[in-house]
């Protein structure tokens, strides 16, 4: 098992080790579309108003959370809990998303594992060590910078804008032509 996969299990334990009750119970292992990338996992679940996805991220200073029900924002809700259960009892189950470097892109199945395997934030951050800041770009392609700020933001919580993809090439032809 990952060093990763291992902190990931040492923050569930001592956030939701001792979760119990009707509603946690019956939404433990009933996730889809589980996945694992480095410390974070992600799932699906079906809840009483649709279909939820639901994060559990091990950071430094603890755990963090999110699910997109309706009392879900801060991770306070069951279906966090659930989860975090269902990692515990089965870890196997979470498909690992490798990241893939940049480097390796080749051609479209490649750029597209890429996109992936990389958040925007990321990118962002790989542009502005490069000298261009989040407001400049907005500028230079007439988005507003709250408006990143929310598309970064949402893809974080596993919420996507249909822009998301192509904001990201942007970022990467700022990165491959402006900043090297």
């Amino acid at each position: 098992m990952s060093e990763d996969s291992i902190a990931l299990q040492e923050a569930i334990k001592h956030r939701w080790g001792e979760a119990s009750g009707e509603k946690v119970r019956r939404y433990v292992d009933q996730f889809w579309d589980r996945s694992r990338r480095g410390r974070r996992i992600t799932a699906v679940v079906e809840g009483n108003h649709g279909d939820y996805t639901v994060v559990i991220e091990a950071k430094e200073a603890g755990v963090w959370s999110a699910c997109s029900c309706y009392i879900g924002k801060h991770g306070y809700c069951h279906h966090c809990a659930a989860l975090g259960l269902t990692f515990l009892a089965r870890p196997d189950s979470f498909v690992e998303v490798k990241t893939v470097a940049r480097t390796a892109v080749t051609d479209l199945e490649s750029l597209q594992a890429y996109l992936n395997s990389v958040t925007l934030d990321e990118l962002v951050k790989q542009m502005q060590a490069k000298g261009i800041t989040q407001k400049a770009f907005c500028d230079a392609v007439g988005m507003s910078s709250r408006h990143l700020s929310a598309v970064k933001s949402a893809e974080l919580r596993n919420r996507r804008y249909h822009e998301l993809g192509a904001i990201k090439l942007a970022v990467l032809w700022v990165l491959k032509e402006l900043a090297e």
